[in-house]
């Protein structure tokens, strides 16, 4: 079978040239994807004047392939007491079966799902999300697995390296780890990733620590993977974009990027707003879970779909190509028979029509999705002349079906889109992208998802109609001064591209009677995810807006250095003090960064802004 017809020439085309490693002593990078489905971990080791190259660890505890494979499955059992008992392929042994049913292990899987952000596309549709186990957070899950991860990779790399135990204890202490998330994760999600990180043990919690751990959207990984297997080379030689969709297990991911000059082919933008879908393989598996659940519903093979499903997943899922050809699922034995539920020999057959309909979410979720951001690339905000959207690539697990690649090429083509997927190793695009984005830094230029603003108050006008209207929520300051609250202050808009290195900031000031109450600035960053392209006021499309995160700056040496001011109050004269300050936000990186400053003796000072997600400490500021 051909399954990259139409592309082939994007295979032959070679990789960049990655430079030397610079580092003064020896490094290792570790890179996690801890996948919906499957997890899998690339690595490598940067020794100093050497080429660095990424590998991937293929040897894993109770694997059944005898050459070692890639991935395992993101799965955990734990006992009564909640100890971990089973992790990855240990899991799906068939020697433990009955030790789970005898001790009454508890399954964890799909869990990586409960730490997605509520406003993320397709959430209506997880109606067949496993719980999580009783007295575990997703954040117990997550450190409990990336332990695991982290002792298969110390493991292998000790028995596949020369003097492996040595060279491990040498670079050990200072570990980079680079972990991956859906392109709709936001800060929130990255600070858990993080505090698994460091309740796995892999890093201290102190500053040195954190800056150890680099976060990466999947998609973005993808990308990475893409450039090194050298499969965006020729589509980008007529200065046209490629769109990435990482279709894995949980989530569709798309990201659209074009070249930011043709003098420097290993420098990439985003060129469209990426996207997140919760349309992955399992839900494939799921929407035939129900479809099984309902044909047997009152047969006395109820109590199978279970096993049904768990082999349609792993065998049947895949293989499906054409909805001419029935799909068979084995379950039982020979005697296991129904002639009118399409049951004979313990197999079950299902028409290729039904299956198709297992698949069409989410190949409807993907055909629409790559419209949009086709159409987002053809906006003028690219400093490029053409991004047009011609390649599509497409990776993760996913993307080994069948039926999925044949229904997407059929679709996109007709769109006038060109679609290949590798022609293996799909489901470690993440992990060696990831790997790659830290080695190769290759995105230097990103597209804002949403408008990003801070709720304030405003000096009240009294001509302005839209402040007369909101008059019950006008209040006299510590200055004397009206103001009208429920204000939005954008600081950065939708759709518009952004340099690592570029600031966004906004101007505000803070009139007290207290000087104490200076010491800190403490606000919030807000999303709006509504239509409007500048929002005004925050009553209006109210639903539309969510918090981001807090910042929190010491500006306690600023406030000391203050001198009282004066003011009337009905009539009676008053101090207070005031901080005029600028919020300085980066959100060109992989992850937000923020600063405070304000002007002193002519100069402006900076005092670095710690980002908070905690909801106890936004409860506590309201």
């Amino acid at each position: 079978m051909e399954r990259n017809r139409g592309c082939p020439l994007f295979l032959l085309a070679m990789p960049p040239t990655r430079p030397p490693y610079t580092g003064s002593s020896r490094k290792l990078v570790l890179a996690f994807d801890v996948g919906t489905t499957f997890s899998g971990i690339s690595y490598s080791i940067l020794d100093p004047g050497q080429v660095p190259e990424i590998k991937g660890v293929t040897r894993f505890p109770a694997q059944e392939k005898v050459g070692g494979d890639s991935k395992i499955p993101t799965i955990i059992y734990y006992d009564q007491d909640g100890k971990v008992r089973a992790v990855g392929a240990e899991a799906t042994q068939e020697s433990i079966k009955e030790t789970i049913e005898d001790e009454g292990w508890t399954k964890a899987e799909w869990f990586k799902l409960h730490m997605r952000p509520k406003a993320i596309a397709g959430s209506s549709s997880l109606y067949k999300l496993p719980p999580l186990p009783r007295n575990k957070s997703v954040v117990d899950l997550f450190a409990d697995f990336m332990r695991y991860l982290y002792g298969c990779a110390k493991t292998y790399i000790q028995e596949t390296h020369a003097n492996g135990p040595q060279l491990w204890l040498s670079v050990e202490p200072t570990i980079e780890f680079v972990l991956t998330h859906p392109n709709g994760w936001e800060g929130a999600q990255q600070q858990q990733m993080r505090k698994a990180a460091i309740l796995a043990g892999l890093i201290p919690d102190n500053v040195a620590g954190h800056a150890r751990v680099h976060l990466v959207t999947e998609g973005e990984a993808s990308l990475h993977f893409c450039i090194q297997s050298g499969l965006t080379t020729d589509a980008l030689k007529s200065g046209g974009g490629v769109l990435i969709v990482d279709a894995g297990g949980g989530t569709i991911d798309l990201s659209a990027y074009g070249q930011t000059s043709a003098s420097n082919d290993s420098s990439f933008e985003e060129i469209a707003s990426p996207e997140c879908h919760l349309q992955g393989s399992a839900f494939v598996t799921s929407r035939a879970q129900q479809f099984l659940e309902d044909l047997l519903r009152d047969s006395k093979f109820f109590g199978d779909v279970e096993t049904m499903k768990e082999h349609f997943d792993k065998s049947s899922k895949l293989t499906f190509e054409k909805i001419e050809n029935p799909l068979f699922i084995k379950f039982g034995g020979v005697r296991d028979r129904d002639p009118k539920l399409n049951i004979r020999g313990g197999q079950l057959k299902l028409s290729g029509t039904d299956v198709a309909t297992f698949f069409q979410p989410s190949v409807a979720c993907i055909i629409e999705a790559v419209k949009k951001q086709c159409a987002a690339a053809q906006k003028p905000i690219s400093v490029v002349d053409s991004n047009t959207v011609q390649s599509v690539f497409l990776v993760g697990g996913f993307s080994a079906s069948e039926w999925l690649f044949s229904q997407l090429k059929i679709s996109l083509e007709q769109l006038g889109k060109t679609i290949c997927r590798p022609d293996s190793h799909v489901n470690k695009a993440v992990a060696d992208g990831a790997a790659s984005f830290y080695l190769d830094h290759s995105v230097a230029i990103r597209v804002s998802k949403l408008v990003y603003g801070t709720g304030c108050c405003t000096l009240f006008d009294p001509k302005d109609s839209e402040h007369r209207s909101r008059l019950s929520s006008v209040r006299t300051w510590a200055d004397g001064y009206k103001r009208v609250s429920g204000a939005f202050s954008v600081i950065l808009r939708k759709n518009v591209q952004v340099s690592e290195t570029q600031e966004f900031r906004a101007s505000f000031s803070r009139p007290v009677k207290d000087r104490l109450d200076l010491d800190e600035v403490f606000t919030s960053i807000e999303c709006y995810r509504g239509t409007d392209v500048l929002p005004r006021w925050k009553d209006i499309d109210t639903d539309m807006y969510s918090t981001l995160c807090f910042i929190s700056a010491d500006t306690s040496n600023l406030s000391k250095t203050l001198s009282p001011r004066f003011a009337r109050e009905n009539g009676t004269l008053h101090t207070y003090f005031k901080i005029d300050f600028d919020i300085i936000l980066l959100f060109g990186l992989t992850e937000l960064k923020a600063q405070i400053g304000w002007i002193e003796d002519g100069v402006e000072k900076r005092s670095p802004a710690r980002i908070v997600y905690d909801s106890d400490i936004a409860r506590a500021d309201t």
